[in-house]
């Protein structure tokens, strides 16, 4: 007779292993997926700026974009959905741009003109992804920080301007993910051409302070959230006060320019 204690043993192991593999997406398969944008980053971005008529040229951009929608974010662990979102938001504002063929500002797109409101660059419903259609304001707002509340994404994700945080020249994935977000932390709040802190005063991203209840309860708490990123000049005789968050804040201004490459022979 067979032996059926052992197939009664072994059993509920198989079907555990059964239902991983059809309800959890291999893991290749998920680093897969981003891989034609991470090729066209390293490719196409220099130091933060966008080569975008060079991403407009390139198929593997279009099918990249088409294969986001095929995605099902529910299927993911939460570090590999949310590196999805935050590509998905990156690729579809150089979308965004290409398709307007902006090459100015992408406060351009879409603007106000007089007393008839358009809808600006962030409402235009031209996301398409995990089989839904967001604009790229629904994405920020109803995803990203809804669904996460994690507020390093407002290192990683990339409005198309000099002043946003410098896109990386490489995509996002989830076993790097706690790596690249801490990276563009230091990237954006130790470079003292973004961010200083004199006598007391601290100059940011105005986006950051925008978002500040993302990173805490209160404006003190969210200067004590960015004050280990920041440069601090050894003789600086007020540190002690952005340490105990009681830095008085100063918006920087922000430079809208679109965060594009230069051509070589044009100034």
């Amino acid at each position: 007779m067979p032996d059926t204690t052992r197939i009664r043993r072994v059993s509920p192991i198989l079907l555990a292993l059964a239902a991983m593999v059809v309800l959890c997406p291999p893991l290749r398969a998920q680093a897969a997926l981003h891989e034609p944008f991470d090729r066209l980053l390293r490719a196409h971005v220099r130091d933060g700026l966008v080569d975008y008529d060079a991403f407009a040229k390139a198929p593997e951009f279009a099918r990249y974009l088409a294969s986001l929608d095929a995605v099902r974010p529910a299927t993911l662990s939460e570090d590999d959905r949310l590196a999805y979102w935050i590509n998905v938001y990156n690729a579809y504002t150089i979308q965004l741009i290409i398709s307007h063929g902006e090459r100015t500002s992408i406060r351009h797109i879409n603007r106000t003109l007089g007393f008839l409101q358009l809808k600006g660059p962030w409402n235009e419903r031209l996301v398409r992804a995990g089989g839904q259609i967001y604009s790229l304001d629904q994405l920020l707002h109803r995803v990203l920080r809804k669904e996460f509340r994690e507020p390093r994404v407002h290192f990683a994700l990339v409005p198309a301007a000099k002043g946003a945080p410098p896109l990386r020249s490489e995509a996002y994935t989830g076993a790097r993910l706690v790596e690249q977000l801490e990276d563009q932390a230091r990237r954006l709040l130790s470079d003292t051409t973004r961010t200083w802190y004199r006598n007391g005063v601290l100059g940011v991203n105005p986006l950051l302070i925008a978002y500040e209840r993302d990173f805490g309860s209160t404006r003190r708490e969210w200067v004590q959230y960015v004050a280990p990123y920041i440069t601090l000049r050894p003789t600086e005789p007020q540190k002690q006060r952005l340490l105990d968050g009681k830095a008085i804040v100063q918006p920087r201004t922000y430079d809208w320019s679109l965060n594009i490459q230069k051509r070589h022979g044009v100034s």
